[in-house]
């Protein structure tokens, strides 16, 4: 039974790790051909694979597929031809291979991303609420953040003292018993509400597709209104995709009802949210901001969100990690059934 993975180097670019990993999970198999584009080179398919009439299974990855090459995969059974995200065939090519009892493979465009992207979400809330990153920063540059006496040096009851770094003008400690509301129990915005519901938060989530099974395994209260969720909200994050019912669906509205001092999490896609409303918001010491994604990228040098002391920023790497990566070839190669070691 011949095995053949063939990769283009444009599929390495945005998956690196995948296909190196997919090919460990099948080099016991026996008879595997792997086979990795050099840059600059785009050959079809059918011209590259040594024997390609005895291929039974086989993965291509972003190469180009012709109508020749699949006439010549004589003895292909099964197969994923992929892109960067989900398949590169033409209807009439996969209709061709269905015709022909060739069994295709349409890999889950999302799961692998899931849990970085809700981790992530979660040490940034963490390092907001505790302002790790701005002291971090400060601390290299001077020693005003070990100065925690508080004005004048007398002690108040609502001041800084010994040891106390965070910021008063914001949601800030633990997230044990905080207000945490996300919009979207999705396989983002479930994980996330499991993680802070562990920590002890309270967590209200709205999302009207999701089923009621979902909020009980993510320990969420479900909000049926959206406008409800925002009114009471210490810790906001909104974690849905970026589709034509999801843009804009936060509004300026929306954040305008905010609670002062309220964290805003954002880690999936900016364009759910009105991000100038947001902006403004944090611009004015209202908000403060979690975020991985913005609304321009990358982010001008002079932008004003950078460096602000109501800001944490990371440049949109919430969910490539390379377990990521390998979870997605984990994931293909559960589709072909083949027993892995």
């Amino acid at each position: 039974m011949t095995i053949a993975i063939v990769v283009h180097n444009d599929f390495d670019r945005t998956w690196p790790f995948g296909a190196d990993f997919l090919r460990s999970l099948w080099q016991h198999q026996g008879d595997l051909e792997f086979v990795r584009l050099p840059a600059g080179q785009d050959p079809p398919l059918g011209e590259v694979l040594s024997s390609a009439r005895q291929v039974r299974r086989l993965v291509s990855l972003s190469m180009r597929v012709t109508d020749k090459c699949l006439d010549a995969l004589a003895s292909l059974q099964e197969a994923a031809f992929l892109g960067s995200y989900g398949t590169i065939l033409s209807q009439s090519q996969s209709e061709k291979m269905e015709q022909r009892g060739v069994k295709l493979h349409c890999h889950r465009s999302e799961g692998f991303w899931g849990p970085s992207v809700a981790e992530f979400a979660l040490g940034l809330t963490i390092c907001a609420l505790r302002r790790i990153p701005q002291t971090y920063r400060q601390m290299i540059h001077d020693h005003k953040p070990w100065d925690y006496g508080p004005p004048g040096g007398i002690g108040r009851a609502s001041a800084r003292g010994a040891q106390f770094g965070d910021d008063l003008d914001f949601v800030n400690g633990t997230i044990a018993h905080k207000r945490v509301r996300i919009v979207g129990l999705g396989n983002i915005g479930s994980r996330y509400a499991s993680f802070v519901r562990c920590l002890g938060a309270d967590v209200g989530a709205w999302d009207p597709l999701a089923a009621e099974s979902i909020f009980h395994q993510a320990g969420a209260r479900r909000v049926r209104e959206l406008d409800d969720l925002l009114l009471d909200a210490q810790i906001f994050a909104p974690m849905l995709p970026l589709n034509e019912l999801t843009k804009g669906l936060v509004t300026a509205e929306h954040i305008s009802r905010l609670p002062q001092g309220c964290l805003v999490v954002v880690v999936t896609r900016a364009g759910i949210c009105d991000f100038q409303a947001l902006r403004d918001r944090v611009l004015a010491d209202e908000l403060a901001l979690a975020a991985d994604v913005f609304d321009i990228e990358p982010l001008e040098l002079d932008d004003r969100l950078l460096a602000r002391p109501n800001v944490v920023h990371t440049p949109h790497n919430a969910g490539r990690t390379k377990d990521a990566n390998r979870s997605w070839a984990q994931a293909l190669a559960d589709e072909f059934g083949l027993q892995v070691q």
